[in-house]
């Protein structure tokens, strides 16, 4: 079993944005990305890589995890990596990912510049990004690709385009759903939401967006702003009146295996070990 991060929500912030990485910690994200990739203008990339001196220590102040959102073309991503290592991410975020070879490559070039930086071997962990129609077809073997995978997601934007759709809930529904079964069934968690990165101008229909996809198994989202982060923090965490609920049925159930009984009625419904394992599994995130 993999040590996989206890995340809710995963902020981007441009790495070259100075005023934006002095603020990131105070968001609560429970991650933050630094973005060298479609934040970050072509001339300005070699800056944005030497800013992750200075961007990483900034933004982990609050606790929040680092992660470094890298290019896709190999040269790009090879300086990208470099650069995230040196400064000490936690995570990268690997973009329009071709298959399982094409992550192993790039954690074989991780473990270069881990070894060239005297970093932790295997420290710098992966979230892994499907965002063509091409690579649809490998999520799992992607998922499953290299330990350092902790998370899958499917794009919106960037695989509407490249599936020739408008990026509507409906649309992505099928892709997106990949990625969660895809994730689960390799151990790692399912990034993302049923829909697309806006919101902010609807904000009760973003929250009820929300709701609904963590109800069909996604663990975590990104956001792009600030005020998106404290509702996928309510959001895709545990309510207090769940984890309540969860310890309640947790002992109630365990009363009733003790008896010799595998079923039992709790609260006025018929429970068993699938439904006290998801009770379980809600107060280990809660912890």
């Amino acid at each position: 079993m993999r040590n996989l991060p206890n995340w809710r929500s995963l902020l981007y912030v441009p790495a070259t944005r100075e005023s934006f990485v002095a603020k990131a910690h105070t968001r609560g994200a429970d991650a933050v990305i630094l973005d060298l990739e479609d934040a970050v203008a072509p001339a300005e990339k070699p800056a944005a890589r030497a800013a992750l001196a200075k961007a990483v220590p900034s933004v982990r102040q609050g606790g929040a995890e680092v992660c470094v959102r890298i290019n896709r073309p190999l040269r790009m991503a090879v300086q990208d990596i470099d650069a995230a290592v040196a400064a000490g991410a936690d995570v990268l975020v690997l973009t329009k990912l071709m298959g399982p070879e094409h992550v192993r490559l790039l954690a074989e070039l991780t473990a270069e510049s881990e070894a060239a930086h005297g970093a932790t071997p295997g420290r710098t962990r992966f979230i892994g990004l499907v965002e063509t129609a091409d690579a649809l077809g490998h999520m799992e073997a992607i998922a499953r690709a290299d330990p350092r995978m902790v998370a899958l997601g499917a794009g919106g934007e960037d695989l509407a385009t490249d599936l020739g759709m408008e990026p509507t809930p409906d649309a992505l529904y099928v892709p997106k759903m990949m990625a969660v079964m895809a994730a689960r069934a390799a151990g790692i968690l399912p990034l993302g939401f049923i829909g697309t990165v806006a919101g902010l101008s609807d904000p009760e229909g973003y929250r009820a967006m929300l709701r609904r996809s963590k109800s069909v198994g996604f663990a975590c989202a990104s956001c792009v702003h600030p005020s998106q982060v404290p509702v996928i923090n309510e959001e895709y965490g545990a309510r207090p009146e769940e984890v309540d609920r969860a310890r309640r049925m947790v002992a109630a159930f365990a009363e009733a295996v003790a008896k010799g009984v595998g079923a039992v009625t709790f609260e006025g419904a018929m429970i068993d070990e699938p439904v006290v394992e998801r009770a379980r599994r809600l107060l280990t995130r809660a912890r």
